[in-house]
């Protein structure tokens, strides 16, 4: 008896530590609860959600706390105790988060529409964002909800929550987690066209819906990623269809495979089974059906176990997305070895999604002898980030009503009416007085036209220290010109925020970058930007339209880049693709930009991040180099270098700046070399997803230089379209721009002449026989540029001179080439 006693107390103490090993399963590196406008601690779970005050280092925001116990009675009945209070925004406000571990994130923000103080919260509207990617817009919560995101985060997260006009925002809790490695990788299959998806990993999602099969609702205290699943019954087309099972106890996680992070046993425990009611011939599929967003794609995750078979390769059956099979004749146990109650689960992306339902099914296989039946145990459904890098802005804009545009104008124009005409008269001169110094052909840097408008544009805060550097609009032609920031129009977000496409009243068209200037750093990175395009006027780098600092706004206005970036142009973003010598083209024109900073000044000017968002294309292609907000004045001609803090975009920052914090021009060099390799081999600059020795492209692709074989990791829609010739040059020079020290890199000065000679090795026809490639012209073509720092001697000082002089008016240097290179192709 005591043995019996003794083997069944062991048994319980063995369950016991099994529950707690699954509870406690992953312990994440970062983790922020905060329990918005609580005056005190609160414990939800295994969770404690800090005090709003002890969180208040974390946000920055343009008022105190703004906090008030609800007063509607309602909450007392909810479950949560963190709809009680919440934290009222009247402005742009950021919480940034450090980030220990690089990777997934979790971002969970919690709502519950109610009476805080003086504010009625159902009538809230505003926008949130993280990193660069636009998480909710326009966003009105009706109902309490939770609303789960995650996003990669390789830098400390910055989440910002943004107004609407003559409105606020509010949240009542948050948490920032991180996510396990292993919980999504980048091994998505995708539906259609069929085959393997790619990036999933740089993807931030929107958690749609969590969905147990079979089963109850599956609350966070139960999974160990705090998740909760919803039971599947309000989702089934025909809910006669199916009937439910429930083993939970007979679930058991295999070796290297799903985990109880992946979905915990409540969930594959149990499942929806085809009712047949034992009817061999039932032929049948079981649906279910969630409403969702057009225009963006979807990631889907299935979560199978067979618990319903009585032994192995007796359930064979079909998954579908939509009217898609995506899993034909599916065997669970011959995946699982024979082992039955495995969990297992399989990852699909939808293509863009053009109707506002998915359709999930599964049915039995058409393989002979096989029972028609079929499970399904769990299913997730996440959306994924439009090519804006939104996840909400195409399902939420609502169109301005013309009527209230017109009442607006009218307003405003009561209100400024001289001042107004005044303006647009100051715009018709300033524009005659630009094209009239183009004509005269002035190549000196532009020192813009100054209008002075004293207090009558300024809010009397320090942002008016820079009404003196370039034309400053008022606000209102700024919301005219975006219609009043329609978020339709936005056509990129980043640091600084949000950019949007604009129409000025004559009929220009403009990028406007709205920013926030209540931040510290943003209002730095707001001054440098109109000092440094204030100063130089070069057609390879944007030009500086105007700026706004009116009402504690900070925008900058930009000319109207119709392309968009060098790097949608690359991958990601489904446009067509760039020819070699397009390719070459845009890497000589940001390289001439370039050149023109570091020399074309009394001081070299160092961007400081440049990349391939940062180079932007007009409607020739034609490149200029964008986003001078990092940009700092290089060392005094006694100096070597710029002791700085490092700054930068991660994958492309110079190594050597980065350990010793000291920036050169060579800097920049570095990062353009990054470039270089991104254009030749389309592909991101740091991808996780990739084995080891590829995650970092300017390692891996200068292990292939130094092999002598850069041709195997090409864009494969450049395969045998490059001429041997010209991608050795390219590779020599991406090659010497990645060198580890500065002093060994070359000047963009030099980097340029090299890429001219790529090209001219592209284009080089031998007169006698058109057909022959680069390999046997090389021998016609001048050797003496193949070495860097090295000119044709023939070439005389003037005629250097007057290139350096060409270069920095932005016009091209093929006439120093033809004095070293006969080609018909040019």
């Amino acid at each position: 008896m005591m043995g019996c006693g003794t083997h069944e107390l062991l048994i319980r103490v063995s369950v016991i530590l099994s529950l707690f090993c699954f509870c406690t399963g992953f312990s994440p590196v970062d983790k922020y609860f905060i329990d918005c406008g609580s005056p005190t601690n609160t414990t939800l779970g295994d969770r404690v959600f800090m005090a709003d005050s002890l969180a208040s280092s974390l946000l920055s925001s343009p008022q105190n706390i703004l906090s008030n116990s609800s007063s509607n009675p309602t909450t007392n009945s909810l479950e949560s105790p963190l709809y009680q209070t919440a934290r009222i925004f009247s402005g742009v406000s950021k919480y940034t988060f450090p980030i220990t571990q690089i990777g997934r994130h979790w971002i969970r923000l919690y709502f519950f529409p109610s009476v805080y103080g003086n504010h009625d919260s159902s009538s809230a509207n505003f926008s949130v964002s993280a990193q660069n990617f636009a998480l909710l817009t326009n966003f009105n919560p009706k109902n309490a909800s939770v609303k789960e995101f995650s996003v990669n985060v390789s830098s400390p997260l910055v989440i910002t929550f943004i107004p609407a006009n003559n409105s606020f925002a509010f949240l009542n809790a948050m948490e920032v987690v991180s996510v396990p490695d292993l919980l999504i990788t980048d091994d998505a299959t995708l539906v259609s066209p069929s085959g393997k998806f790619q990036g999933l990993l740089t993807q931030a999602m929107e958690t749609v819906f969590r969905v147990n099969m079979g089963g109850q609702t599956v609350s966070f205290e139960n999974d160990t990623l705090w998740r909760t699943w919803v039971p599947d019954q309000d989702f089934l087309v025909q809910k006669n269809l199916a009937t439910n099972v429930s083993k939970i106890g007979a679930v058991r996680y295999p070796q290297g495979g799903a985990t109880p992070d992946i979905a915990p046993a409540t969930v594959y425990g149990t499942c929806a089974e085809m009712n047949t009611q034992g009817d061999a011939n039932s032929n049948f599929n079981v649906t279910w059906e969630f409403n969702v967003d057009q225009g963006f794609q979807y990631f889907v995750r299935f979560h199978f176990c067979d618990i319903v078979s009585a032994s192995a390769n007796q359930l064979y059956f079909n998954v579908y997305i939509d009217s898609t099979i995506v899993a034909p004749d599916l065997d669970l146990s011959n995946i699982n070895l024979g082992f039955l109650a495995t969990p297992y689960y399989m990852d699909f992306v939808t293509a863009m999604n053009e109707n506002s339902k998915i359709r999930i099914s599964i049915g039995p296989s058409s393989l002979k002898n096989s029972l028609p039946n079929a499970i399904l145990n769990g299913l997730e459904i996440m959306k994924m980030n439009n090519s804006m890098g939104s996840l909400d802005g195409v399902a939420s804009t609502v169109p301005s009503s013309p009527k209230t545009k017109k009442n607006v104008g009218m307003i405003v124009g009561l209100i400024i009416g001289v001042l107004v005409a005044v303006v647009l008269v100051a715009i018709v001169f300033f524009i005659c007085r630009r094209r009239n110094m183009e004509s005269l052909g002035h190549s000196k840097a532009w020192s813009p036209f100054s209008l002075t408008m004293g207090s009558k544009y300024s809010n009397g805060t320090t942002l008016s220290t820079v009404s003196n550097l370039g034309y400053r609009f008022p606000f209102a032609t700024v919301q005219e010109a975006t219609n009043n920031f329609d978020e339709s129009w936005v056509i990129g977000i980043g640091g600084f925020g949000k950019v949007y496409k604009g129409e000025l009243n004559d009929g220009t068209k403009v990028a406007v970058k709205r920013g926030n200037p209540r931040s510290q750093q943003g209002f730095a990175e707001f001054r440098t930007e109109i000092e440094m395009l204030s100063q130089f006027r070069h057609r390879h780098l944007v030009s500086l339209i105007g700026h706004c600092d009116e009402k504690n706004e900070m925008i900058l206005i930009y000319e109207y880049m119709e392309n968009g970036t060098l790097k949608s142009h690359l991958y990601g973003a489904g446009l067509p693709n760039l020819s070699w010598k397009e390719r070459l083209e845009i890497c000589i024109g940001a390289a001439r930009g370039l050149h023109y900073l570091h020399t074309g000044y009394s001081k070299a000017v160092i961007h400081r991040d440049v990349k391939s968002a940062n180079i932007l294309l007009d409607e020739n292609l034609m490149a200029k180099v964008a986003d001078f907000g990092l940009s700092k004045t290089g060392p005094e001609i006694d100096q070597t270098h710029v002791s700085t803090a490092v700054k930068g975009s991660f994958g492309y920052l110079d190594p050597e700046y980065f350990r010793r914090q000291q920036l050169t021009e060579k800097s920049d060099v570095y990062s353009f070399g990054v470039v270089l390799f991104e254009v030749l081999c389309a592909r991101t600059v740091i991808d996780p997803s990739l084995p080891r020795e590829m995650v970092n492209l300017a390692e891996w692709a200068m292990k292939w230089q130094k092999k002598g074989q850069l041709d195997q990791i090409i864009d494969h829609h450049l395969v045998g379209k490059i001429k041997p010739d010209s991608l050795r040059k390219f590779g020599e020079t991406a090659e010497k721009c990645l060198a580890e020290y500065g002093v060994d890199r070359p000047s963009m000065g030099d980097v340029l002449w090299n890429l001219e000679y790529a090209l001219q090795l592209q284009e080089a026809v031998l007169q006698n026989d058109p057909a022959e490639n680069s390999t046997n012209v090389i021998g016609e073509l001048a050797p003496q540029v193949n070495d860097f720092n090295h000119v044709d001697t023939t070439v005389s000082a003037t005629q250097f001179e007057a290139a350096k002089l060409d270069d920095v008016s932005g016009v091209s240097m093929s006439r120093v080439f033809s004095q070293l290179v006969k080609s018909e192709g040019r």
